[in-house]
């Protein structure tokens, strides 16, 4: 059985800065507000018109990686998009990205694991590799919010959080079972799954037809909701639960990372994660000041700019750890 690893990286955020400022002129509130809570002092969105989607920020972030790979794109055997605001209701953006990057007509999937989507992305890619099915398996993490945001005081809980951008990573087959990505670990409870969720549109509760036909002004349902205080709860009890679980399963130790990643949802939350497990400041890897909560493409981002700011070096021991809405949650433990 092989192991797999990653052999390039690539990221993309739009040009256009929003800063803390730039809110509060819009919606009732501040700086000192919204760093205390988040530790965000800035995110990227796209401008409407400017040809940034989901897709072709995933486009982007994917020709870095596979330059930087060394492979030809045509070596790519298959193609994993994760994220949580796709270009169009349906087709996904997996069989998009085939046909903007003109490669074969390889196989295309797309995972709806919202934050803890790359992780559980980059799971799915080991798997496939580690049988022996594929050898190239490009995964992309990209997400759109800002269109979908309520830009107002009303939703200034949730606005102010989320940012545009998009992470690729080219995992491949490698030989020696000592390197790559040793194990992955998931999980889910999906009774929290109201507690950060877009309900509408959707064939269960409201699909566009009762949207338009209500032209309800006040209809949240439409809008992501965040119950902020319980998904802080649970998010730093099921991040050490799943990190503890990579460790124990590789015979390993906190002592032992050399760089934790960790989904970029909140600054405190990790800086709790990183109380909790002793680590330094130059052993996790945050960037959320600059681009605040980017769900799938989080990780990615922060584990590019980790690699090209020479912070993981080979042999490292690398940990990415998310969790986010269903409630799902997962982690990986990768040797550099």
């Amino acid at each position: 059985m092989f192991n797999s690893k990653i052999i390039g990286l690539g990221y993309y955020v739009p040009e256009n800065v929003v800063t803390n400022d730039d809110l509060s002129k819009i919606m009732d509130t501040n700086d000192a507000w919204i760093q205390e809570r988040t530790g965000i002092q800035e995110r990227r969105h796209v401008i409407k018109g400017d040809g940034d989607t989901t897709t072709t920020m995933g486009v982007k972030a994917a020709k870095i990686a596979i330059d930087r790979s060394g492979i030809d794109k045509n070596d790519i055997d298959f193609i994993i998009f994760a994220t949580l605001s796709p270009d169009y209701y349906f087709p996904g953006p997996g069989v998009l990205v085939q046909r903007d990057l003109d490669i074969k007509t390889v196989g295309a999937l797309d995972v709806r694991n919202q934050c803890s989507g790359f992780v559980y992305a980059l799971s799915v890619a080991d798997q496939y590799i580690k049988t022996g099915m594929y050898k190239n398996v490009l995964v992309i993490g990209s997400e759109l919010h800002s269109h979908g945001l309520d830009m107002t005081t009303r939703g200034r809980g949730v606005s102010v959080i989320f940012g545009d951008g998009a992470g690729a990573a080219i995992v491949s087959r490698e030989e020696d079972n000592k390197k790559g990505i040793l194990s992955t670990h998931l999980h889910s409870e999906g009774q929290h799954a109201e507690e950060l969720s877009l309900i509408a549109p959707g064939m269960g509760k409201r699909w566009v037809n009762d949207i338009l036909e209500d032209n309800d002004p006040n209809d949240e349902s439409y809008l992501p909701y965040m119950n902020g205080p319980f998904v802080f709860k649970n998010a730093v009890v099921r991040f050490s639960e799943v990190i503890k679980e990579g460790l124990k399963a590789n015979g390993l130790e906190a002592k032992d990372i050399d760089m934790l990643v960790p989904h970029q949802a909140n600054l405190r939350i990790s800086q709790y994660i990183q109380g909790k497990f002793g680590l330094r400041d130059d052993q996790v890897f945050n960037n959320i000041m600059k681009y605040g909560n980017t769900t799938a493409a989080s990780i990615p981002i922060a584990l590019t700019e980790a690699w090209e700011q020479g912070k993981i070096k080979s042999g490292d021991l690398v940990v990415l750890a998310a969790f986010g809405s269903g409630f799902t949650w997962g982690s990986a433990i990768l040797r550099w």
